[in-house]
């Protein structure tokens, strides 16, 4: 069985673990609406966005 794919609730980082490799931690969900590619750090969507890892994250988690 395939591992879903999760969104932490804190920092919003798309992962397959059930604890973020980002802020760590395990408050997880499966509901969210749209997605954001960060690849640059100091882009004006990343500091805009407040974050400080390059990834994947939803703009929306519910």
């Amino acid at each position: 069985m395939s591992k879903k794919m999760q969104v932490c609730r804190n920092c919003k980082r798309f992962t397959m673990e059930n604890v973020c490799p980002v802020c760590k931690s395990s408050n997880m969900s499966s509901s969210w609406k749209g997605v954001v590619v960060i690849m640059d750090t100091q882009s004006e969507t990343a500091l805009k966005l407040n974050i400080t890892e390059p990834g994947r994250y939803a703009l929306y988690v519910g």
